[in-house]
């Protein structure tokens, strides 16, 4: 039995999101839930009596994105709660249901929260729609030479030489890939400011030369192996290390690190 205004033991009752468990539970004076009664104080602090500098939009604003957490970030995107409800304590729901769904959160989900109705589902969904569309990549790892060959097909068969210089984190995952040159290395050669300035900017820690060889031979000239042994000490300088360098063809491959030129 439940007393209005009484804490009391609720057992195996749905508590939070999809859970069913004992919990304690103050029954407001309707015997509705407490997030339903306008009048009940949850002791959290609303938006409104935050201080300002801790205001997750205006956190936002002051120092970046990357400086929420989870949960502001939600609080970000809902801008405020309704009536008995917290827009913090429906934040805090929201980020369990990422956590627990990922990209198989969909608006129903959303909507069983307590406060959230369609238009805030709606946002919420909208945005992880546009961050997938045109911020989230999929995760390359480099790990042999031949993981390299699929980001270089396009230049396998190509009639002119072309230089690339793909750029990675500490985790050899694929920063970016980037053509430098195209020509003939020994009529062109590769300065070491044209590789290395875009792979600074990127933090990258280490990276993979590629060029292909128009005339289908698989082993370095005599100009790609200078260019190659300049390129390596200037990353040395830089703090970058050179993971491997690949000549491709439409024969096939040779990899300086299979083949021990890589120093």
């Amino acid at each position: 039995m439940t007393v209005p205004g009484i804490t009391t033991i609720i057992p195996t009752e749905t508590v939070g999101i999809g859970r069913q468990e004992c919990c304690y539970r103050t029954i407001a004076p309707n015997n509705a839930p407490f997030w339903r009664d306008p009048k009940r104080k949850t002791g959290m602090k609303t938006i409104k009596d935050m201080p300002e500098h801790s205001r997750p939009r205006e956190k936002l604003r002051e120092r970046g994105a990357c400086a929420l957490t989870d949960e502001e970030l939600v609080v970000a995107i809902l801008g405020r709660g309704m009536l008995g409800i917290d827009v913090r304590t429906m934040a805090r729901h929201v980020v369990h249901l990422i956590c627990e769904h990922r990209d198989a959160l969909t608006l129903e989900h959303l909507m069983d929260v307590p406060g959230i109705k369609l238009a805030k589902a709606a946002q919420i969904l909208s945005a992880f729609e546009l961050a997938r569309r045109h911020l989230l990549k999929d995760t390359v790892k480099i790990t042999v030479a031949q993981d390299v060959l699929p980001l270089v097909a396009d230049i396998a068969g190509k009639q002119q030489e072309y230089f690339v210089c793909i750029s990675l984190n500490g985790a050899n995952e694929v920063i970016e890939k980037r053509v430098v040159t195209i020509g003939l290395l020994d009529k062109s050669p590769v300065h070491p400011r044209e590789v290395f300035a875009d792979v600074i900017a990127d933090r990258a820690a280490a990276v993979i030369f590629v060029h292909n060889h128009p005339s289908g031979e698989l082993q370095p000239s005599e100009a790609g192996l200078r260019m190659h042994e300049q390129l390596t000490d200037a990353g040395k300088i830089l703090g970058l290390g050179v993971l491997d360098h690949v000549i491709v063809t439409r024969k096939g491959y040779f990899s300086f690190q299979e083949a021990g030129l890589i120093r």
